[in-house]
């Protein structure tokens, strides 16, 4: 069952950095179901009857493997962020057919080869990657590309030929008189325009617009939950925008994977993040003790009286420092020779084992500045 000849969208556009990506339709389809056939009897597979699907074809603005691939997340983090689905490739809520065409520099679109069934963003890649391989070393050879639809071996990233375009069959449509008409106004349209959340490309433009570095705002705006979850710290204006960004893009997702979890897997909150970073920020715990808190802010702890509880915060008196700068530099008289000698990274080993007696409390530059001055060297 397919809207084809009549779909919900038409001439719709999709932001890829620089460029715009033109897209021809977007239609619904449902598949009835297929029939099977064994030695001894046929069977009707009706595993997708009941399941909607959208389809939507793109005109052909994609140059690369890359681009392709990319395209593809941006619409996984659209229909994400519109509530519209998971779209996840590996649950099978998300798949790809993508069309090969090559040419000479200057001469018009080659023959197109499509490519069926892709279900994740790395076979997408792989697939153009070799079949572009495939398709140019045909017309090196003075040869001409048959027009086919390809499969792809997953393991050897190979494609290989389903059935040539002569031989697919000539499908007829007919109209399915039990479905009634879809009529959309223009009032319909702007209650639908009205309602939209923020789009993924507007996010961007938001991060961007608060300082956060132009790589991390797109990463952060087009990962739905990680927007969903940045935006929830950034109303608190605990910490700045820019810190969030890299403690959410280094050191939670780093623990995530590290553990094989999901963000919302985790009792990890808005407010608990800001929370710790704040800390840092202004200064009250060092780097290595709000690193070391992330674990237990991840299940849900409370970094401030964390730090409470445990004495965590900086260490600043200096004179405090003074007396274990001495204590390190008299248990480590070779480095701090070569330190006296013009070997700065010694000071480094020095500098460390400062940091060890300090559980990680002083600020690393006041430590440095003091072993300095106790070694005299600028």
């Amino acid at each position: 069952i397919s809207q084809y000849d009549l779909p919900l969208g038409q001439g719709g556009r999709l932001p890829l950095g620089e460029r715009t990506v033109r897209i021809k339709r977007l239609h619904l389809e449902e598949d009835a179901g297929k029939s099977l056939h064994l030695e001894d009897r046929p069977l009707l597979d009706l595993n997708r009857a009941g399941s909607p699907l959208i389809e939507l074809v793109t005109e052909p603005d994609l140059k690369t493997p890359e681009e392709a691939r990319l395209f593809l997340q941006r619409i996984q983090a659209l229909v994400q962020t519109l509530g519209i689905s998971e779209a996840s490739p590996e649950e099978g809520k998300m798949r790809a057919d993508v069309n090969v065409s090559v040419r000479r520099p200057g001469e018009p679109l080659g023959t197109k080869v499509e490519i069926k069934n892709l279900n994740s963003f790395k076979s997408v890649q792989r697939a153009l990657e070799y079949e572009i391989r495939r398709q140019t070393e045909i017309l090196r050879r003075g040869e001409r590309v048959k027009p086919a639809t390809m499969g792809l071996e997953e393991g050897s990233g190979k494609t290989y030929p389903m059935r040539t375009k002569e031989e697919e069959a000539d499908y007829r449509y007919f109209p399915e008189p039990d479905l009634p008409p879809v009529p959309i106004s223009q009032a319909w349209l702007e209650e639908i325009r009205q309602s939209l959340p923020e789009l993924p490309w507007e996010k961007e433009r938001r991060y961007l617009a608060l300082g956060i570095k132009p790589q991390d705002a797109e990463v952060l705006a087009y990962t739905p939950a990680l927007a969903r979850f940045l935006d929830q710290a950034l109303e608190l204006g605990q910490a700045s925008p820019q810190a969030l960004a890299n403690w959410l893009l280094a050191d939670v997702a780093g623990l995530l994977n590290e553990r094989g979890l999901a963000l919302e897997e985790t009792r990890l909150t808005p407010e608990g993040l800001s929370r710790l970073v704040a800390l840092f920020e202004r200064g009250e715990i060092t780097s290595r003790v709000a690193k070391g808190l992330l674990p237990e802010v991840l299940e849900g702890l409370d970094p401030e009286a964390l730090v409470r509880e445990r004495s965590l915060g900086v260490v600043a008196d200096e004179g405090a420092l003074r007396a274990v700068v001495e204590e390190v530099i008299a248990a480590m008289p070779e480095a701090a020779e070569s330190v006296r000698q013009g070997k700065l990274k010694a000071l480094d080993a020095l500098l460390g084992q400062v940091m060890r007696r300090t559980k990680g409390q002083a600020k690393p530059d006041l430590v440095r500045r003091l072993l300095q001055e106790a070694l005299g060297v600028g």
